[in-house]
């Protein structure tokens, strides 16, 4: 069984020391670190830190915020960790220690909060849209094009001009007008 750690901190000017102490005085064999933020889900030294786990390891952080930013991303590095058969454990979040069965519990707690939070806003996002949809609201790119400019380009074609020439004259590309349908 090995030890590891992960250490961040947003920008250069802050200092991993505190972060780094209280590692070592945990016993922590091996500390993977960065200056990421950790709103970026490509950081490179926590994705080394996960690959190189084997079941039996522990993962340990000073504060869960330095993992992740969202519940959503601690839950999904935490299942990283689970799957490859490693622990995990903040010292200062104690709740979160899956070296215990009361840890184990409270992360499971958390992830079903979690679960229905996202589905109830995945839910309130769906009503949403349908309202604004049913109140005329439309959604995507605003329209190269007005109701007006779309009739005359038809009609343009309609009597044989080009869409090449036709898309010049309104400063649209060429699919623009080509895409026009009655």
């Amino acid at each position: 069984m090995t030890t590891f750690a992960y250490a961040r901190v947003s920008t250069d000017e802050q200092s991993l020391d505190v972060q780094l102490s209280a590692l070592k005085a945990a016993g922590v064999e091996r500390v993977f670190k960065e200056k990421e933020s950790g709103t970026k889900s490509d950081r490179r030294e926590l994705a080394r830190l996960l690959s190189v786990l084997k079941p039996g390891d522990l993962v340990i952080v000073k504060k869960l915020d330095r993992l992740a930013r969202s519940t959503k991303d601690l839950l999904i590095t935490l299942d990283t960790i689970g799957k490859a058969g490693a622990a995990f454990k903040s010292l200062d979040e104690t709740w979160c220690d899956t070296t215990t069965p009361i840890g184990r519990l409270m992360t499971t707690v958390i992830g079903g909060i979690a679960e229905f939070e996202r589905h109830l806003i995945l839910q309130r996002t769906s009503e949403g849209r349908k309202h604004a949809m049913a109140n005329g609201v439309r959604f995507g790119r605003k329209l190269k094009l007005t109701d007006h400019q779309r009739r005359e380009a038809l009609a343009r074609r309609e009597s044989g001009e080009t869409c090449v020439s036709i898309s010049k004259s309104y400063n649209v590309s060429y699919m623009t007008i080509a895409r026009l349908q009655k």
